[in-house]
């Protein structure tokens, strides 16, 4: 066997499997808890558009200094985007503190709903009768 054309379809072997990978990147938003209403809405369309592209989305909440008593303020500015995006995103992460930073991570709604439901029954052949 020529070595030179094993090498050759090998490697086109490999892009092809390449070819048909999703790579699913992750996007972050990172908020604090005094932002403005226009700053939020801002964010809030940046976060659609990567959900939309099908990205995932890593909220980051940053508390800095006496911010971190206030952790209830960073966790409903977390569960305020969330709703608002529900229609077309899911939570994979709840939030949670790490450190100064609170966290949540969204799944694009079609991604999500594909990894979860079941895939359909293949169909059945009917049976002959005699």
């Amino acid at each position: 066997m020529d070595y030179g054309k094993f090498k050759f379809e090998s490697i086109k072997k490999e892009k092809d499997g390449q070819r048909k990978h999703n790579v699913i990147k992750v996007k972050e938003m990172k908020l604090r808890p005094k932002i403005g209403e226009h700053d939020f809405q801002t964010k809030f369309h940046a976060v659609k558009s990567f959900l939309e592209e099908g990205d995932k989305v890593k909220l980051t909440i940053m508390f800095r200094g006496r911010e971190m008593v206030h952790q209830d303020i960073g966790k409903r500015l977390l569960e305020r985007m969330a709703l608002e995006l529900k229609p077309i995103s899911t939570v994979e992460r709840m939030p949670l503190l790490e450190g100064r930073n609170m966290i949540m991570i969204l799944a694009p709604a079609g991604a999500a709903a594909a990894a979860q439901a079941p895939p359909p029954p293949p169909p059945q052949a009917q049976a002959r009768k005699n």
